[in-house]
């Protein structure tokens, strides 16, 4: 099964609703290390973005700068990426990466979500 490491970017009052929402639609594979899970990494900061025509922002106005009091959110996922064929798919453990990064878009406040996913180098092998 491959590491990865999701790291987003939400409002702080949305960043522990989505967090037990992954924890509880993934428990073997999102914020699972070794035998503890819901493990994440959170750090305040402050976002910035300029909502351009055809947008419609959760917050802020359409051309107008807006800062945003956000959390950046680290967590693990095992996983895998999306198989090319039905037999690799029955052959590889894991939930399909896409299928929780679909599940962090469904359920993020924003209309476009910040996200970075890094596959990860596994040494303990």
């Amino acid at each position: 099964m491959q590491k990865y490491k999701l790291v987003f970017f939400t409002p702080r009052p949305s960043t522990q609703s989505i967090l037990q929402h992954l924890f509880a639609r993934f428990p073997n594979h999102v914020g699972r290390i070794g035998a503890y899970a819901g493990c994440a990494f959170v750090s305040p900061g402050t976002g910035q973005f300029i909502p351009l025509e055809g947008a419609t922002p959760a917050i802020g106005e359409v051309g107008k700068p807006e800062h945003v009091e956000e959390d950046r959110v680290e967590v693990l996922v095992l996983g895998r990426a999306p198989a090319a064929t039905d037999t690799q798919r029955a052959d590889s453990d894991g939930v399909e990466v896409s299928a929780v990064l679909q599940e962090l878009k469904k359920v993020h406040p924003y209309e476009e979500v910040a996200y970075d996913l890094y596959r990860l180098e596994d040494f303990e092998r």
